[in-house]
């Protein structure tokens, strides 16, 4: 145990009743809640708990690459479904979670791949029937089910939604399959005028910017870059049925993430969806305005939504908040992923005001909270949040609902990253940083987002499917030779252990965030930096009454005391979390906070 948790122990058990006991007053009001004030727990279904084991295979015979199950293989489904996230709800509802983000649940193609190179669907991104639940996780009827079932509980529930591309199933005439290499708009136009090589493309098309459905009617026998065909056995796979029709899709091979081929490429053979197509977009419009009337669900988490021309959001994302009010849903919380490799909030930002989605998930927040607490650098870019803020449609009030995380499904853990950062650190070292970690999570500004695993202490090595870990007893070597943080444990043995202890400081600070207004949508004021590992402060307001909350960490492995400036009518100070806070200001204006070494300390003024 840590030396932030000895002090958690006590008061876990009155804690998590806390929690539980508040469920029922949340009940009847959770529609009114702002994504603001939400705790969010992103799942991946097949990773999960596995409630229904005959459908492990999902209807299908034969071996694996028939069926896509292999839960000895990290790259197959394990199991997982609805029924068994339905039967963890108490566990994630006591960790403090008021919502649920539920990775793609659509039934997908269950293999895919070259020869050699096969994996499954098992995380939803391959879909080809956009209307149904896929088999493996169980029937529409089981996430009815488990919609109702959160829904009784004041939870929310947000389903993971694609619209950049459908499962690889189109083929093209030319090249060699697993490397079509990208064409280009520039060698293959949009043109009467032929190609590179004379050849005329489209005849009479316009081009794709010229978005009136009497341009795009045009299309009724085109020819593209690549020569597409859909080979019979999967001529009608894709449903709704227009979606079988290549006239629907770029069709110009591969993507090299760079350029326009990051919106007109194929992602690793995945069709590419033509999403300037008037058509394209009143379908996904259709086909998602259809999920929120079926099942009342209450947010939209948007896959690769940069690699889609912003005018496609523009029309989508309004018709979905309108489709969302009809159903009595005025909160409905739409982010999008702009993924990005490093510090670059101008970039999140510009979807934005470019594309006008509501928000986006804040990469820009894991990437400055790794490089604080990982040791190697100071906080300079946790500091900058609240400048680049700015950026943001809407300012600073609008990036209140950014949704904030520390690792994921594709970059990877927090865990990973920090022993990364230090190879061969010692166990109390990792967790503290691993604590302090969850903490700036879950006080700063956004919607903290919880990966699943993160409170049992899960690492892995690195992204995709090496962060993928079973929460339900693995079959998988590669995940079960990692050491979790804080448990002897691993992941052989069913891993929801309530006595955790990141559970329990999770749960905690999950508990006093949603109890704290200052916490949620209190705005923010910065106190102190450091160029080095060190002193981190910032101030958040009660947007009612104004009382400040002073926030201060400790990114180095020593103690600190140091003054801190503070409102001069914040006199006395009680702790809400964490050690260090100041009993009394030293003079107006001023506090001193003392942190022992990756501590944190979370202030309120008492007037």
């Amino acid at each position: 145990m840590s030396r932030f948790t000895a002090s958690l122990a006590a008061m876990a058990t009155c804690l998590l009743a806390q929690t539980a006991s508040a469920a029922p007053a949340a009940q009847s009001d959770f529609r009114a809640r702002k994504p603001e004030q939400e705790v969010i727990y992103f799942v991946l279904p097949d990773r999960f708990e596995n409630g229904d084991r005959s459908n492990d295979k999902g209807g299908l015979k034969g071996d694996r690459f028939s069926t896509g199950f292999d839960p000895a293989d990290k790259a197959f489904y394990h199991g997982g479904d609805l029924k068994g996230l339905m039967q963890r709800l108490d566990y994630i509802q006591r960790l403090g979670a008021t919502a649920i983000w539920v990775g793609p649940i659509f039934k997908n193609k269950p293999v895919q791949g070259p020869e050699g190179n096969k994996s499954a669907g098992y995380h939803g991104y391959w879909i080809t029937d956009f209307t149904q639940v896929d088999p493996h996780f169980g029937t529409n009827a089981d996430f009815k089910a488990l919609v109702d079932a959160a829904h009784a509980r004041g939870m929310k529930v947000y389903m993971d939604i694609i619209a950049n591309h459908t499962a690889d199933v189109i083929q093209y005439r030319e090249g060699k399959e697993g490397n079509y290499a990208y064409r280009s708009k520039a060698d293959y136009p949009y043109s009467t005028h032929g190609d590179a090589s004379g050849k005329a493309i489209n005849p009479g098309f316009a081009g794709d910017d010229v978005a009136t459905p009497r341009n795009w009617a045009k299309l009724t026998d085109p020819s593209f870059a690549y020569t597409p065909f859909v080979p019979k056995a999967e001529k009608n796979v894709k449903v709704p049925a227009w979606l079988n029709d290549p006239i629907y899709y770029h069709n110009r091979g591969d993507t090299n993430w760079k350029g326009e081929s990051s919106q007109y490429g194929d992602f690793v053979g995945l069709d590419d969806l033509a999403t300037e197509n008037p058509r394209v977009v009143e379908g996904m419009i259709a086909i998602y305005g259809d999920w929120i009337d079926r099942f009342g669900i209450d947010g939209f988490r948007i896959d690769t939504a940069r690699h889609v021309n912003p005018e496609f959001w523009r029309a989508f994302v309004p018709a979905m908040l309108s489709r969302a009010r009809q159903k009595g849903i005025p909160n409905f919380h739409i982010f999008g992923e702009v993924a990005t490799g490093e510090y670059d909030p101008a970039l999140l930002a510009s979807w934005t005001r470019n594309a006008g989605l509501p928000a986006v998930l804040d990469f820009a927040f894991m990437h400055a909270v790794i490089a604080a607490v990982d040791g190697k650098a100071g906080t300079q870019e946790l500091a900058r949040l609240g400048e680049d803020d700015a950026l943001y449609q809407g300012g600073a009030q609008a990036a209140l609902q950014l949704p904030t995380f520390l690792g994921n499904h594709d970059a990877g853990r927090f865990t990973y990253f920090i022993r990364k950062a230090n190879p061969g650190i010692a166990p109390e070292d990792l967790l503290a940083r691993v604590e302090l970690g969850h903490a700036m999570l879950l006080t700063l500004r956004g919607v903290p987002t919880i990966y699943y695993g993160d409170e049992q202490g899960f690492g892995g090595e690195g992204g995709d499917q090496l962060s993928r870990q079973d929460m339900f007893p693995s079959r998988t070597a590669i995940y079960n030779a990692d050491s979790l943080v804080g448990t002897d444990d691993t992941s052989a043995a069913s891993n929801f252990d309530e006595s955790h202890p990141l559970y329990r400081f999770i749960a905690k600070l999950a508990a006093l965030r949603v109890k704290t207004p200052a916490l949620t949508s209190g705005t923010t004021r910065l106190r102190a930096t450091s160029e080095g590992p060190g002193l981190f402060a910032v101030s958040r307001f009660d947007p009612d009454t104004g009382k400040e909350v002073l926030l201060a960490f400790n990114t180095s492995a020593e103690p600190i005391s140091a003054q801190v400036s503070v409102e001069t009518g914040s006199l006395k100070f009680k702790t809400l979390a964490g050690a260090g806070c100041p009993s009394m200001a030293t003079a107006p204006g001023s506090a001193a906070v003392s942190l022992p070494p990756l501590g944190f300390a979370v202030c309120a003024a008492d007037d």
